[in-house]
C-alpha cells in the first residue's frame, strides 16, 4: 500500500494594504497606517516595521541594510543624511533617494504631529 503524504495549506498571511503615489522626482509615496501593518507614527515602529516599509516603498534590497543595522522607528528618526549615505553602505543613488524621499519626510511628520 502507497502512502499518501499529506499536503498543509500554505500558511495564509494578511495581505498589506499601501496607497502608493508615483511622484514627478520619482520618489513614491507610501502612506502609512494601521491597515498595512505599522503603526501611524514612525517613532513606534520595530525593526520589522522599518525593514518592510522600505521593501514596500520599493527598496528590496536596500531594506537589508536596515534588518542588518538594526534601525527601528526611533532610531530611523534620528538618523542624519550622512547615516544614511555612509554608515548604511548603500549605493549612492537609492542612498539618495532613500533619505530625501522617505527618512527626511517621516522625519519632518513625526516632528509636525509632536509639537505642541
Amino acid at each position: 500500500m502507497r502512502g499518501v503524504a499529506e499536503v498543509e495549506e500554505p500558511c495564509s498571511l494578511p495581505m498589506l494594504s499601501v496607497d502608493m503615489e508615483n511622484k514627478e522626482n520619482g520618489s513614491v509615496g507610501v502612506k502609512n497606517s494601521m491597515e498595512n501593518g505599522r503603526p501611524p507614527d514612525p517613532a513606534d515602529w520595530a525593526v520589522m516595521d522599518v525593514v518592510n516599509y522600505f521593501r514596500t516603498a520599493g527598496f528590496e534590497e536596500q531594506a537589508n541594510a536596515f534588518q542588518e543595522q538594526e534601525i527601528d522607528g526611533k532610531s530611523l528618526l534620528l538618523m542624519t543624511r550622512n547615516d544614511v549615505l555612509t554608515g548604511l553602505q548603500l549605493k549612492l543613488g537609492p542612498a539618495l533617494k532613500i533619505y530625501e524621499y522617505h527618512v527626511k519626510p517621516l522625519q519632518t511628520k513625526h516632528l509636525k504631529n509632536n509639537s505642541s
